[in-house]
């Protein structure tokens, strides 16, 4: 039955009644009415709207749930389904999100998918470029600095040495930079040691003491798994230094039953429910590539939590 034909049929089942009640009843109406008949009719009406607001309110229910799914519902945190509930037309409806909401995060996941792999491949490219021209141009203009330096009268050496150091701090930072945008330490000799050169890095830029616990005993994982672990591990060490003011970090990455997790906790302020940045929902697209679950929360005493707990796939599965 439609939700029209049950709305129309609780309503005609609300004045059928009423008009039975009238017609088998002791009460009559006078003329002119009486107070006492004036109150019997008023409590019938109120009586009359009690009842079919309360069976209203029966029918409309599932979609009361399904509108709060609707403003809820968030395509980086998938699997959020409504339960079918009701019948005929409400449970249709809700059906139907439910299947619009299918076809959504596969298109998001599919778009998202995309749109990393175009930016790893920009990531490399940049990376390239200023490792191949940008740092050899820098090279070059140091040694030309040391000859010069070498052959110039003390003051004007003094000043070119300061330019050659400064020449220098640049030079190591376009790596640093490159290094960043290119993990090749990844794609060379693994994520451990990946993470293990990320880690340091940190530590000396951020002036942040990070505790590292990597299992040496991870399963053989897929290179996107790799990747999206490094760059997770990556971006929640990027917001801790700009965002956190902590002081100790504890990064972990272990097997945990059929897959692996990647633990980030630190002292911070915490997230004191400030909405997500573009770094976090940027960490939620990455683990929607690898059917990852990850969840960002406060810590217990002070700081926050990052976990992502990402499956093994076989490599030979994947396309």
């Amino acid at each position: 039955m439609s939700l029209f034909w049950r709305i129309f049929l609780s309503n005609a089942a609300v004045l059928c009644s009423a008009a039975v009640l009238l017609l088998v009843g002791p009460a009559t109406v006078s003329t002119p009415a009486l107070l006492t008949e004036a109150v019997i009719v008023f409590g019938g009406i109120v009586a009359m709207l009690g009842a079919n607001a309360f069976l209203i309110r029966i029918g409309l229910a599932p979609l009361r749930r399904l509108t709060a799914a609707m403003t809820t519902a968030d395509l980086l945190r998938p699997g959020q389904r409504t339960n079918v509930t009701g019948q005929a037309g409400v449970a249709d409806v809700i059906r139907s999100f439910n299947t619009m909401l299918d076809r959504l995060e596969a298109e998001r996941a599919t778009s998202s998918a995309r749109a990393l792999s175009a930016q790893e491949a920009e990531r490399r490219r940049i990376a390239q470029e200023l490792h191949d021209e940008v740092g050899q141009t820098m090279t070059a203009v140091l040694l030309k600095l040391k000859q010069v330096s070498d052959k110039a009268p003390d003051p004007i050496g003094e000043d070119l040495l300061e330019v050659k150091e400064r020449t220098r701090e640049s030079l190591d930072e376009i790596r640093r930079i490159a290094r960043r945008l290119r993990p090749g330490v990844l794609e060379e000799l693994g994520l451990l040691s990946a993470l293990k050169e990320l880690i340091s890095a940190n530590s000396e830029h951020a002036k942040v003491v990070i505790h590292k616990h990597l299992d040496p005993g991870l399963p053989e994982l897929d290179d996107e798994t790799e990747l999206v672990l490094y760059r997770v591990a990556q971006e929640g060490l990027t917001n801790i230094a700009r965002h956190a003011n902590a002081t100790e970090v504890n990064l972990t990455l272990r097997r945990l039953g059929p897959g692996v997790e990647l633990r980030i906790r630190d002292d911070g302020q915490g997230v004191r429910g400030a909405a997500e940045g573009a770094g976090i929902r940027g960490m939620r697209e990455r683990a929607l590539l690898i059917g990852a679950d990850i969840d960002v929360f406060a810590a217990p005493d002070t700081g926050t939590v990052v976990r992502l707990y990402a499956p093994i796939r076989n490599r030979s599965n994947l396309s």
